[in-house]
């Protein structure tokens, strides 16, 4: 089994809880095109294109626009995952659930 790189998720990702529907096909490839972006080596069409789906599944537009930048500023996620704020640990938990599924399913 391949497994993606733990620095790729944990950068741009982070486990399986329910799957939602997708708020809609527009959300499209803000993650997708933030990983190919990335130049992580990781980072492929294939996998992006895989962890874009899961994020459609399980992310609100919103939420994929703040995940996509955490490829480009790291510490983002750190302050975000650290923050008081409701509405940061609301989106930390759906955040971490959304990269531990991305990890299962697109390995």
């Amino acid at each position: 089994m391949k497994l993606i790189p733990t620095t790729l998720l944990i950068l741009a990702l982070a486990a399986p809880l329910s799957v939602v529907t997708a708020p809609s096909a527009e959300a499209g490839s803000t993650i997708e095109r933030a990983c190919i972006k990335s130049n992580r080596r990781a980072a492929s069409r294939p996998l992006c294109d895989c962890i874009q789906r899961v994020a459609d599944q399980m992310l609100t537009r919103k939420e994929q626009r703040m995940a996509a930048k955490f490829f480009k500023d790291p510490h983002m996620a750190q302050e975000i995952r650290q923050s008081d704020r409701a509405n940061h640990e609301t989106f930390w938990k759906r955040y971490k659930a959304f990269g531990t599924t991305a990890g299962n399913v697109c390995n």
